[in-house]
């Protein structure tokens, strides 16, 4: 028998696959144990990143994000109405008890504004580090003292008459020199009944003053503005009864105010119809006639021009060859010719320059000054007055008159309280990263040409970017220099106003002789609108812009860049204006560019509002640098985020990108009456703010992408329109 024969081979066979089997799970093991690894890594590194975020946990944070959700109206689709969604709540918020044509976010930031201003000048101050300050308390103090001023009446303005001549509507008159009498009232009281005369740039050289000259400021508005038949004569009728009251508020007797103020009105009537229209004065480029004060006395004789001229503008040194320019030459010639033709009537020309001189000081005196003016404008403006909010609302008139003469002092109160150097440095960075952003995206703007494209790169760097506030307002010595002179007394605020007025007149002459004195900014520091400044190429951003709900350190960055952010953006557009105007543009593609300029302008057209239709090629230039103003600050947001992390939010269903387009949209929010709405289409360039948030967010495709809007939507049409 054979013996059975084991073959070692199938031995060997099996125990390489027990220990391929082992080595394969020894790998599996580690392979898990490191995934694990990996894992807890990653959560460790997710942690400690999170933690290390900042939270929206801040007073100021959630007191916004609480704002936010008391406009909202989540029962909106924002997909059909964003501006609905986003403000739906916020008139009911913020519209309680007040009787305006408009009101909105701007307008509640100013009223704050205003309030902060309030209370700076009526804390106790323990002591003033700057003169003009203490002279700026005091004037307000005076104007707030109501007491001393009911008790004097209209004694101040009185003594004040007798001294440039009297008036037969209250004593004799003394038969002063025509030019004599007006040579007073411009160079001591700023008051100038026939024509004005202020310092403002040289159209052919910006950078220099020249003397300017247009029609006087009348409180009677002109019959264009009134279309329905036999209503202007109601004007006529409630303007002479306000006259005549003045009359009798100063001490007029009733027969003889009667005589004299219909003999002045006649005159008023006369002189105004000589102004020339708006429009025309714009079609025969008759806005920046260049002349001289010698060829003015040639043309309008009755006025002793270089006598007058040399008192307004005291204590500059004139001569005959006095550069001048004048906004209307034709009303200039119509009012010496009417002047002439009055002669005979001396004391009727008194007593309406003694009429213009009560107008413009009344404001000085009691309240029943006050409420006769505030009755005329209520009446003309078919509202029924209220005497007690007069007199309510006293601090808001005092404020003013303090800003109109104190402005610098007063900017550089609020921007202390407002504005720290630490929001200031955030604004300047946020505006570096949208004007890159800008600057980057020009590459992809099809329509430029490469010299255009290059030009506007070189124009957006070159530009002037003043933020918060002018330098000028912080240098202290400086501003108590200017007012060194100036006397002030917190019992008596008529002699207050009649010397700063003196004092204002004085400051502006002498930008005749050194233009830096001019204060370059259009709006104080505590203003809620930013602009573009085409004489200077500048973008001008006031402190009282940076603030809730447009802006804040302790904001997500989404929120900052989402209102001021657009803000900026908005107005750096504005700097390629010229781009936009086919004419301008000659190294462009005029073709593409006409069909963008189409795109947008029917997009516009086919909205309405209220009844209301829009004028697209009327709010061209606004309508697109809201567009593109949105484009670039996202654009900017995303930029910001790849170098800084952003705050956590409190409101999980909402992400940062979605807040981006809600800051926007709340930045709009606000409330038109209908009266105030075509108003505001017949003389706003801007398109009224809820189809702002409308065309801007229908041609943004991150909008529709970040808030899963279904294509033709309202809110994400198929057509999309852009320029920039």
């Amino acid at each position: 028998m054979k013996k059975l024969q084991v073959q070692p081979k199938a031995y060997e066979d099996s125990g390489e696959v027990v220990k391929r089997h082992q080595k394969a799970k020894i790998m599996f093991l580690c392979a898990l144990l490191f995934i694990a690894f990996l894992g807890l890594l990653l959560v460790i590194i997710f942690t400690a990143v999170t933690c290390n975020l900042e939270t929206c946990n801040t007073t100021t944070c959630l007191a916004f994000l609480l704002r936010l959700l008391n406009s909202h109206n989540t029962t909106i689709d924002p997909c059909d109405d964003f501006y609905s969604y986003t403000c739906g709540n916020w008139e009911a918020n913020h519209t309680q008890g007040l009787n305006m044509p408009l009101v909105n976010v701007f307008d509640v930031l100013l009223e704050e504004n205003q309030l902060i201003m309030r209370r700076l000048l009526e804390e106790p101050h323990l002591g003033f580090n700057s003169s003009a300050k203490e002279k700026a308390v005091q004037f307000y103090t005076s104007c707030m003292n109501t007491e001393q001023i009911e008790a004097r009446g209209a004694q101040p303005l009185e003594e004040l008459i007798d001294k440039v001549g009297g008036w037969n509507i209250t004593g004799t008159w003394k038969e002063t020199d025509f030019n004599q009498t007006l040579q007073i009232l411009m160079g001591k009281y700023n008051t100038f009944p026939f024509f004005k005369a202020y310092v403002g740039p040289n159209a052919s050289d910006p950078s220099t003053n020249i003397i300017q000259i247009d029609h006087p400021e009348f409180e009677l508005p002109p019959e264009t503005q009134f279309k329905k038949k036999g209503t202007y004569s109601q004007v006529l009728r409630l303007y002479f009864q306000y006259l005549t009251k003045l009359g009798h508020l100063m001490g007029g007797r009733t027969d003889v105010t009667t005589t004299y103020i219909a003999l002045a009105f006649s005159f008023i009537s006369n002189l105004q119809k000589a102004v020339t229209p708006l429009k025309m004065r714009k079609e025969k480029r008759m806005l920046f006639y260049s002349t001289t004060i010698k060829e003015l006395q040639v043309k309008a004789p009755a006025i002793d021009w270089l006598l007058c001229l040399q008192a307004a503008f005291y204590p500059v040194q004139l001569n005959m060859s006095q550069p001048v320019a004048v906004h209307d030459m034709e009303y200039l010639k119509g009012m010496s010719q009417l002047i002439g033709e009055w002669r005979h009537k001396r004391d009727v020309l008194q007593i309406y320059m003694i009429l213009y001189l009560v107008r413009h000081l009344s404001p000085a005196l009691d309240r029943q000054f006050e409420e006769a003016h505030q009755e005329l404008t209520d009446k003309l403006n078919s509202r029924a007055t209220n005497s007690e909010t007069v007199r309510a609302e006293r601090w808001r008139k005092c404020l003013h008159e303090t800003s109109m003469f104190f402005g610098p002092i007063l900017g550089k109160m609020v921007v202390q309280e407002i504005f720290p150097q630490k929001a200031k440095d955030l604004a300047e960075q946020m505006f570096s990263e949208i004007r890159d952003a800008i600057h980057s995206h020009l590459d992809q703007v099809e329509w430029m040409g490469s010299l255009a494209r290059q030009e506007a790169k070189e124009k957006i760097y070159s530009l002037q970017v003043e933020i918060g506030y002018p330098e000028s307002i912080l240098q202290t010595d400086e501003v108590d220099n200017e007012y060194q002179e100036l006397e002030i007394h917190e019992d008596h605020f008529f002699h207050n106003v009649v010397a700063c007025l003196k004092s204002l007149r004085k400051r502006f002459s002498l930008r005749l002789i050194n233009p830096h004195l001019q204060d370059n900014w259009e709006v104080p520091p505590w203003s809620v609108h930013s602009y573009y400044s085409l004489r200077r190429h500048a973008v001008v951003f006031p402190a009282g812009m940076f603030r809730n709900p447009f802006f804040h350190t302790e904001f997500p960055s989404a929120v900052n860049f989402g209102a001021m952010g657009f803000f900026m953006a908005h107005e750096l557009l504005h700097s390629f204006y010229d781009y936009v105007l086919p004419e301008n543009c000659l190294a462009c593609d005029m073709k593409t560019l006409a069909q963008r300029i189409d795109c947008l302008v029917k997009q516009y057209e086919s909205y309405s509002l209220k009844g209301h239709s829009i004028n697209g090629s009327f709010t061209l230039l606004e309508n697109a640098a809201d567009t593109g103003g949105l484009a670039m600050a996202y654009q900017a947001y995303k930029n910001w985020l790849e170098k800084h992390r952003e705050v956590k939010l409190p409101w999980p269903e909402v992400s940062h990108h979605q807040l981006f387009f809600i800051s926007f949209a709340h930045a709009m929010c606000g409330h038109q009456s209908p009266e105030g709405l075509q108003s505001f289409l017949h003389r706003d360039p801007h398109s009224p703010p809820p189809l702002r948030v409308l065309g801007s967010l229908s041609n943004s495709e991150d909008f529709s992408r970040h808030f899963h809007c279904p294509s033709k939507s309202p809110v994400n049409p198929a057509v999309k329109c852009h320029i920039w």
